[in-house]
């Protein structure tokens, strides 16, 4: 693609990126095969070679964003399928983040709209905030309805509409520790606490514990250590996003330059893909440039990691049919497609796919809550898919995608660790209470 940048704006090493990023398009129109939102609405504009064109004139003519471009670049859900379809290399991933910051300080939106936004950017990240949201959830859960009537205020019935019971406590080790390998030591890990998933299904990372620990692998919990900064940066909010990057790569730096870690551990895959990008994030930071390269540079997906410890093969097949959900941000931003689904087979699982694995579930963060409609759109199109498959559960990587799964189906959905840790000696999965085959 031909750009037409001056030399004055290749000076901002943002636009000379952008500029790199637009140069390598070719106009294939590839990804829009398997973009999610074009395949829904069919419009160009929905599509990642559409949206490139909005980019590239709003950031070539330095102009603040239209209303028109953040609509259609407010509908991208940064699942990234485009980027594992390009035959040219293009990364959508960084180019669209950054035209939101750019939206984010040109644009002004309505105020439902920004306070709503202001709203997940308080909450979300802080674990105790968003315990405290959910039960105030539950009082407003009645009132879902009404508020989806009023355009302004379906993201806050949204929110409501997927908000879950109770939630969970802090975990016994909140505030850091060490979980201590069984028998000989053989690795050193970091497992990420994250924001939203210890609050919404603590279970996920009580199995990961338990089976790293039973396979040799000191399990440390690093005090201090918060969000990954995924939700803010997906929303243009730059500053907040590297804040919290930066408080994260000095705890591991530390970790790292003392114990010692092998690697750092991550359950939600919506998480991995940012810290997995830390190096680029803070490569303009000469504080932290290095240090965040040295933190990507170790930072693996759980089920990444998994295959290094050699699990137990089972002997004879489990009597469960597994549907399995590829995340998004496993397959397309980490280039994990394979990995959980050998893990569950290897221990005993009988493993189905759905015939469209590529397309988002519509979870993708805050997206089922900006983006309400075509949200659920995608979510009971995948919902179909699985359930098509006859599984007795389905399993994911990632919690966002549990949580949007779940709220349109009645088969169980569980963490593929979870079924790997009960597959190996650990309990059955609390979703799977009552309801599971005998082995």
């Amino acid at each position: 693609m031909q750009t037409h940048f001056s030399l004055a704006q290749l000076a901002d090493p943002h636009v000379e990126a952008a500029n790199s990023i637009l140069r390598k398009c070719v106009h294939c129109g590839f990804c829009t095969a398997t973009c999610p939102t074009y395949v829904l609405l069919g419009d160009e504009l929905d599509s990642p070679r559409g949206r490139i064109y909005l980019i590239k004139d709003m950031l070539e003519n330095d102009r603040p964003a239209t209303q028109e471009e953040v609509k259609h670049i407010d509908r991208c859900l940064s699942c990234l399928s485009c980027m594992s379809t390009c035959p040219s290399g293009v990364n959508y991933m960084h180019l669209v983040d950054t035209a939101r910051v750019h939206i984010e300080k040109t644009y002004s939106r309505p105020a439902p709209d920004r306070m709503i936004r202001e709203v997940l950017a308080r909450v979300l990240p802080y674990p105790d905030r968003f315990r405290l949201a959910l039960m105030g959830a539950l009082a407003g859960k009645p009132f879902a309805g009404l508020f989806a009537r009023v355009p302004a205020l379906k993201p806050l019935a949204a929110m409501l509409r997927l908000a879950p019971g109770l939630p969970h406590g802090r975990a016994a080790d909140d505030k850091g520790g060490v979980h201590p390998a069984h028998g000989t030591r053989r690795a050193r890990v970091a497992l990420l606490k994250g924001c939203a998933q210890p609050v919404l299904n603590p279970g996920i990372d009580e199995a990961a514990i338990r089976l790293l620990t039973r396979q040799g692998v000191d399990v440390v919990r690093v005090k201090g250590e918060g969000c990954c900064g995924a939700l803010v940066h997906h929303m243009g909010r730059e500053e907040e996003a590297l804040n919290f990057a930066r408080n994260n790569v000095d705890l591991w730096i530390k970790e790292m330059e003392t114990e010692g870690l092998d690697a750092i551990l991550v359950t939600t895959s919506g998480c991995g893909t940012p810290i997995k990008d830390y190096g680029y994030m803070l490569r303009l930071d000469p504080a932290y440039a290095e240090k965040a390269a040295r933190v990507s540079a170790i930072t693996r997906d759980i089920s990444e990691f998994l295959p290094t410890l050699d699990l137990p093969k089972a002997e004879t097949p489990r009597d469960m049919r597994v549907a399995y959900h590829s995340a998004c941000s496993l397959q397309h931003g980490q280039k994990v497609k394979t990995p959980p689904m050998d893990l569950l087979r290897r221990v005993g699982f009988e493993v189905v796919e759905p015939f469209d694995p590529h397309l988002c579930c519509g979870s993708a963060g805050t997206y089922n809550m900006l983006q309400s409609e075509i949200a659920g759109q995608l979510r009971d199109r995948k919902v179909a898919t699985l359930e098509a498959l006859a599984p007795d559960v389905i399993a994911a990587g990632n919690i966002g995608c549990m949580t949007q799964i779940g709220s349109g189906t009645g088969i169980p959905i569980v963490h593929t660790v979870e079924l790997l840790d009960w597959a190996t000696g650990g309990p059955t999965p609390a979703a799977l209470a009552g309801r599971a085959k005998a082995a």
